[in-house]
């Protein structure tokens, strides 16, 4: 069963932030060297919502969201349905191996948040059901009493997984440790994206990506063994979706 980053294969060892040249696949071992560089693009949607979205309100948040049948329909599947709906953070913090990149393995992270001035969040999971799910996606909408505390919030997260890209980060789920490799961030414009590969899980990896749109910020992981764009979309998606509100 695959469940975005909570759960891998184990890996045998005590590494904390692990060192790694490059973007390694699922099924590769480490290299030795470090190279930590931030390249390509990640371009937005041409229906990309505009700059000067009026600011929203927590009654408006769940409308952010996109629908099952929409995350389906990008994530090429047609069996996933919601499980887990949240109105607060998570967190993940003593499940890894080095906190400062719990940003770039988990979403919705109340550490990640913390200071931030958030007011609100909305946090959906979705999958499919049953042991072999071959599709995860969550989506998270977080409100802020400002655009200006928004901007910051999503300057200071792309910052951070600036400084683990390139490495590789180990979680602790129940009795297995799993090594997650962390890619370089792609950047364009008001949308991040980066890439994470579970290592020995058959191509299992997840893009994530960040947005912002007025007061708010989206965030999405989109999982599967043949992740591309998907996470960008829904970023993309979401920020249509507040500019609609």
């Amino acid at each position: 069963m695959e469940v975005g980053h909570n759960s891998a294969v184990i890996f045998l060892g005590t590494a904390s932030r692990v060192c790694s040249v490059g973007f390694v696949t699922a099924a590769s071992v480490l290299l030795s060297g470090c190279v930590s560089t931030v390249s390509g693009n990640a371009v937005r949607a041409q229906n990309a919502a505009p700059v000067d979205v009026a600011p929203l309100t927590e009654a408006k948040l769940d409308d952010v969201l996109l629908s099952i049948g929409e995350l389906n329909g990008i994530m090429g599947s047609t069996q996933m349905k919601v499980t887990s709906e949240l109105e607060q953070m998570t967190d993940h913090s003593g499940e890894v191996s080095d906190p400062d990149c719990l940003g770039s393995i988990y979403g919705a992270e109340e550490p990640v948040y913390a200071g931030s001035g958030w007011t609100a969040v909305r946090d959906q999971v979705v999958r499919e059901p049953g042991e072999d799910n071959e599709h995860w996606v969550e989506q998270t909408a977080v409100l802020y009493p400002s655009a200006a505390k928004a901007q910051k919030f999503f300057d200071d997260s792309k910052a951070s997984w600036q400084k683990c890209s390139g490495y590789s980060v180990s979680v602790v789920d129940a009795d297995a440790t799993y090594l997650w490799q962390i890619d370089n961030v792609m950047s364009a414009d008001s949308l991040v994206t980066q890439m994470t590969a579970q290592e020995d899980a058959g191509g299992w990896a997840c893009q994530h990506g960040l947005s912002v749109v007025s007061n708010v910020t989206v965030e999405a992981w989109a999982c599967s063994y043949d992740v591309k764009d998907e996470a960008a979309t829904i970023a993309n998606e979401m920020v249509a979706n507040a500019a609609k509100k």
